[in-house]
């Protein structure tokens, strides 16, 4: 396809308003509160829920909504959903308060457990990833710009792997039987590590620890269409409404599919 997906570009235009939500309080004095996991909540994510919602909801008030800031649905009522919205307002809260400007606004479609349509916003560099599914993945440098279709590219001899700024853990050991010992590490926020391999400018992200849904679904789409995928450490396709807990397994995202992941992981965890 030669031009970027409508729906994704609307989905698009409804992330912009939710990142200058977020910028507004961004640039002001604010307060941080903390959830019953100890993770921080800022008024930019309220704001930014509420931007969103009100967005989707005009597209299409009958199709569910899953939110990070919004209180999740029991099992018994997700296990019928096939398609709903999968939203992460303001996903990197931590570097939010840092102000290192690396975080996003997540909002996924899924269907039959797979994300179908991914958009990811940087508000403070107003980069803007979208995707749909078998429609590829485009990149927006800021608002109003020329869509360009990305791409990853194949695994080098030197690898550049993608690592979680907030985040960081004992993960050299795996990543040297996945890639070999010459890699660099460039630490990164949020869900653009996916993006950032995406857009054919890292090679891998390797996540031990918790996650949640709504942390992976919008890049998932992203890096899925670009080229790449996101695996569980048996080498599956991630997938999502699973059952009554909303935290993912433990995975890895790859940009070069020429690669059989699902081989060098079994070798790796058997060793």
């Amino acid at each position: 396809m030669s031009t970027a997906p409508d729906l994704a570009r609307q989905i698009g235009d409804i992330a912009r308003a939710a990142g200058a939500a977020i910028l507004s309080i961004y640039h002001s004095d604010f307060a941080v509160q903390t959830k019953a996991d100890e993770s921080p909540l800022t008024a930019a994510d309220l704001a930014a829920q509420q931007v969103i919602l009100a967005g989707l909801s005009s597209l299409d008030p009958l199709l569910p909504i899953l939110s990070e800031e919004a209180k999740a649905l029991p099992w018994s009522e997700r296990r019928h959903w096939s398609r709903y919205w999968l939203v992460d307002p303001l996903d990197g809260t931590r570097e939010f308060v840092k102000r290192n400007g690396e975080f996003t606004v997540n909002i996924a479609l899924i269907d039959e457990r797979q994300p179908v349509l991914g958009v990811v916003l940087a508000p403070v560099t107003g980069e803007l990833y979208i995707a749909a599914h078998g429609q590829g993945a485009w990149l927006q440098i800021q608002a109003d710009g020329d869509w360009q279709r990305i791409r990853t590219r194949p695994l080098g001899q030197s690898p550049l792997v993608a690592g979680s700024r907030s985040h960081g853990g004992s993960q050299s050991s795996l990543l040297q039987q996945l890639i070999g010992n010459d890699y660099e590490l460039v630490p990164l926020g949020s869900s653009l590590k996916f993006c950032l391999i995406a857009r054919g400018a890292a090679d891998v992200y390797l996540r031990l620890g918790l996650t949640s849904e709504w942390d992976t679904a919008a890049a998932q789409c992203v890096l899925d269409e670009a080229g790449g995928a996101v695996l569980d450490l048996s080498g599956q396709p991630f997938r999502y409404n699973r059952g009554e807990s909303l935290l993912n397994p433990e995975f890895i995202a790859v940009g070069d599919m020429a690669v059989d992941w699902a081989a060098r992981l079994q070798a790796a965890i058997q060793r």
